[in-house]
């Protein structure tokens, strides 16, 4: 019989590089051609995992890092991978500096925010959960209310079986997105908390038919899948903060989103509460990573702060990206490297990143297309190399959906070179927009 399991209330989004691992080096932190989910940057790669050695020995206190490198060479990749490399419950955070400006709260409410949604909590209390082996999971897919052209999970139905036990449950929608999100899948070990949602992904079943290398293989567990338990899981210390500033709001601020500006006597009540958890040996402070997109939009009065905030005992480890050379700082008249002040230049570790090769190229569009199940040709491979090479890396990986379409058109299950030709007829890459724009400048709409 299906029973139902509450939902933890909170909305998850599959992030675009769930595929990385981890930065792919071997014992000497020599980076693999391909491992890990990533491809060639061999030299950031390498760089990027002295500074998980240093982060993992404490040695990156009052310091951040900056991945600097034309658009579409792998700075967020590198971003994600560090944050993989320092453990599964780590919290990556991923803002584009423009989020900072809203109508809704100060920007330096939003970057105070942004920061403490990167510093998890792991927190350990006996519960009831349920625990076993996943040797059934089937999602009922919908069309996303936000988007219909995606589709998102209504439900799941969830088997999970111990050495002694076999259980069949219905979960909800938010429940089945955090499957997803975890990448959970027949032969997993789980732990579920039965009253919040909470799901913890232990390992891969010893008994599993398949696993990646390196991947922890578990023992299946034992006796009854509901059972009480120490279980161990990560708020970050927004959440904490979410929560009791909505206990001190009263009766109507149930009825409220806490959304807004937060008060800065509750993130000291927050921190003092952590602090005495710490002490008391229930929780343990997880410092994660905060990566900044398109940093040179930052203006003086953000990177004053955050220079300031780097040198707090809670603060996470802050990785920023830029595409720029020399650009002005937002906010004055003084040109600066990357469009950042040079008192917080001077504090990064800097790690640049260079153009793909054509070999690497192709071997990215190869994964890309493994991970969306699509088929290739030979020859469709080689052109769409051509196409990333010539134009870029991100206009040749846009096509193989497009190319795809027009393959099952042809009653095919396989992109080949007219697929990949029709594709990049319909849809036009940078360069050729801009033609299109002078072509047509005098009848286009001016500011």
């Amino acid at each position: 019989m299906a029973i139902e399991i509450k939902e933890i209330q909170k909305f998850e989004r599959i992030g675009a590089h769930s595929h990385i691992k981890g930065l792919g080096l071997d014992e000497n932190l020599r980076a693999l051609d391909v491992a890990d989910g990533l491809v060639g940057q061999k030299k950031a790669r390498e760089a990027a995992g002295v500074i998980v050695r240093m982060i993992k020995s404490g040695k990156m206190a009052g310091k951040g890092i900056l991945i600097a490198g034309p658009p579409g060479t792998g700075k967020t990749a590198i971003a994600v991978a560090i944050s993989k490399e320092l453990g599964k419950d780590i919290p990556f955070v991923q803002v584009s500096a423009s989020e900072f400006y809203s109508a809704e709260m100060k920007k330096t409410e939003a970057l105070i925010q942004a920061m403490r949604k990167a510093i998890g909590v792991r927190i350990k209390e006996r519960r009831f959960v349920l625990e076993g082996e996943v040797v059934g999971l089937d999602y009922n897919m919908v069309p996303n209310p936000y988007n219909p052209t995606q589709k998102i999970p209504e439900s799941a139905t969830l088997t999970l079986a111990t050495k002694d036990e076999k259980r069949t449950f219905t979960v909800s929608g938010r429940l089945a997105l955090q499957f997803l999100y975890q990448g959970i899948e027949v032969g997993d070990v789980i732990m579920i908390d039965k009253e919040t949602g909470r799901i913890v992904k232990l390992g891969k079943s010893e008994r599993a038919k398949k696993y990646d290398i390196g991947e922890e293989t578990v023992e299946v567990p034992s006796g009854r899948i509901e059972k009480e338990k120490e279980f161990t899981y990560v708020v970050t210390l927004h959440d904490l903060d979410e929560a009791n500033a909505r206990r001190r709001g009263g009766l109507f601020s149930l009825f409220e989103p806490v959304s807004k500006e937060i008060d800065s006597e509750v993130r000291e009540a927050v921190d003092e509460q952590v602090k005495r958890w710490v002490e008391e040996g229930r929780a343990e402070l997880i410092p994660g990573v905060l990566f900044i997109d398109e940093t040179h939009l930052m203006d003086i009065e953000l990177f004053a702060f955050m220079n300031r905030a780097m040198e707090s005992e809670m603060a996470p480890i802050i990785i920023l990206a830029s595409n720029r050379g020399f650009a002005k700082i937002r906010g004055t008249d003084i040109v600066s490297p990357h469009g950042i002040p040079l008192d917080l230049l001077d504090r990064l570790l800097i790690i640049t990143t260079e153009p793909y090769s054509r070999e690497e190229i192709k071997k990215i569009i190869e994964i890309r297309a493994d991970e969306s199940k699509i088929k290739l040709s030979e020859e469709a491979l080689e052109m769409l190399t051509d196409l990333g090479e010539k134009n870029s890396l991100r206009y040749a990986v846009q096509l193989l959906a497009p190319a795809y379409e027009l393959a099952k058109l042809r009653n095919s299950d396989k992109i080949e070179v007219e697929d990949v030709k029709k594709a990049s007829e319909l849809f036009v890459d940078v360069s050729q927009s801009s033609s299109y724009l002078k072509k047509w400048e005098e009848k286009m709409l001016a500011q």
